[in-house]
């Protein structure tokens, strides 16, 4: 069993920063991809950014790419989301989740492949 805590979301200011935290207990974080997504009010829940199990391979959505900077400390079993120049259609609560699979994941984009999730956090990105 994975328990993951997000921290880290709030308000800002269009353009501004944010990182988020996702702490994870168990064994098992540096053997699994872990991954980012967002669900903003009235709005499917969307894929963000994920990670290897090692740190070496990062995928982005478009919408986020060149802006969030996602990474891992295996030893602090925490993954990070690092927001610059936050926009306001960014504004959503932010999960972050962990593969269902040892050492592979077939989809770093696709829900289904995360078996565990946090609470959310809520980042709201004001005008």
């Amino acid at each position: 069993q994975v328990q993951l805590v997000e921290s880290g979301g709030g308000l800002v200011q269009a353009g501004g920063s944010l990182r988020l935290s996702c702490a994870a207990s168990g064994r098992t974080f540096g053997s699994v991809a872990m991954g980012w997504f967002r669900q903003a009010p009235g709005k499917e829940r969307e894929f963000v950014t994920a990670i290897s199990w090692t740190g070496g391979y990062t995928v982005y959505a478009d919408s986020v790419k060149g802006r969030f900077t996602i990474s891992r400390d295996n030893a602090k079993n925490t993954v990070y989301l690092q927001m610059n120049s936050l926009k306001p259609e960014d504004t959503a609560v932010y999960y972050c989740a962990a593969g269902k699979r040892l050492y592979y994941i077939n989809s770093y984009y696709e829900p289904a492949e995360y078996a565990y999730w946090g609470q959310g956090t809520q980042v709201t990105v004001s005008s």
